[in-house]
């Protein structure tokens, strides 16, 4: 059995760079460890604080997030951290060669009913061009992620990561605690007829869009309707894209906490996109591919199509012709 630090040693991964990984995926056994306890520790429940996306904190938000900045932050290559708890960035060690991204806790509001969530992240270079701790830090395009991977908390405990050389899946050994290979070059399975999106939006959709997913579900002549499946934690659900293939939507709205779409870029659709694109997928937002795109805030947010490319780009590219992912009017499906 092969365990993440051989596998990246095998790969030719720079030493610095494999060491950072590895301080992740540590970090990720210690949030593991909380919430095996469920509550008979002190992961569930939420605190009375929000964090700066105006959202109320689990407690094991604050609890993982904790964990992140700790580990990450002692380490002396990574310079700068930036977390979805956090208004701007950490600074670490001054001059050090790497930038950590992170959503400590992705899917929160699943601890209580003991559902997945999931911790995602992304690795960049530093930049010297600015101040340590500007936002700027982390203003570089998707294509300039060195690595990106998430780790899935649910039955049992998988981190999945990509340095650009294909995906893996390692499954967390917790008697030795130790990530070990468990699914090599993992590609997404093509022809599954199956989407994740949050239908309680479907009335804020534009109505284009809620024509196009009426007739994924209609069940026609021609062939068998899409199933749909959604569980609430972005981490689930691209996980069951790459692994049983199929799409993810999380589109623009009516609304305005959600013109921009909801899901940030920076710390879970660039590297979300790396991901299902090194698995053979794509991933576009409403105007553009994902990993073409440079974050302008730390905290910005957009919408997020991916998974399995001939369903994401034909999906894309009919929706752009009749200029769908404009003037979203939340008007109501008058048939399916």
């Amino acid at each position: 059995m092969s365990s993440l630090e051989s596998i990246l040693d095998q790969q030719g991964i720079d030493t610095a760079l494999a060491e950072v990984i590895s301080v992740i995926a540590a970090t990720t056994i210690a949030i593991a460890d909380k919430l095996r306890y469920g509550g008979l520790g002190e992961a569930l429940g939420s605190s009375r604080s929000e964090n700066v996306q105006g959202e109320t904190q689990k407690n094991l938000d604050i609890i993982a997030n904790s964990l992140m900045l700790d580990a990450l932050g002692a380490n002396p290559l990574i310079r700068a951290l930036a977390s979805e708890e956090e208004a701007h960035p950490i600074v670490a060690t001054g001059g050090a060669p790497y930038l950590v991204a992170f959503d400590p806790l992705d899917g929160s509001s699943n601890i209580d009913i003991n559902a997945p969530v999931g911790t995602v992240f992304t690795i960049f270079h530093a930049r010297d061009d600015v101040q340590d701790q500007s936002d700027a830090q982390f203003f570089q395009s998707g294509r300039d992620q060195l690595c990106a991977g998430y780790a899935l908390y649910g039955p049992y405990t998988t981190l999945l990561l990509t340095t650009g050389r294909g995906v893996l899946e390692f499954t967390l050994d917790f008697k030795n605690r130790k990530f070990i290979l468990s699914r090599n070059e993992i590609l997404i399975p093509h022809g599954t007829r199956e989407f994740s999106a949050n239908m309680a939006n479907l009335f804020y959709w534009s109505q284009s869009f809620q024509y196009y997913i009426a007739s994924l579900i209609e069940k026609n002549s021609e062939s068998m309707p899409f199933n749909m499946r959604w569980q609430g934690a972005m981490v689930s659900d691209v996980h069951k894209v790459l692994t049983r293939g199929g799409f993810f939507a999380y589109p623009s709205d009516c609304r305005a906490s959600n013109k921009h779409g909801k899901l940030r870029l920076l710390y879970e659709a660039l590297p979300m996109a790396m991901l299902v694109e090194n698995a053979g997928g794509c991933a576009y937002s409403e105007s553009d591919r994902i990993l073409d795109m440079t974050p302008i805030s730390l905290h910005q947010r957009t919408p997020v199509f991916l998974g399995d490319e001939k369903l994401v780009t034909e999906c894309f590219h009919s929706f752009t012709t009749k200029n769908i992912f404009h003037g979203t009017t939340g008007t109501s499906i008058k048939t399916v």
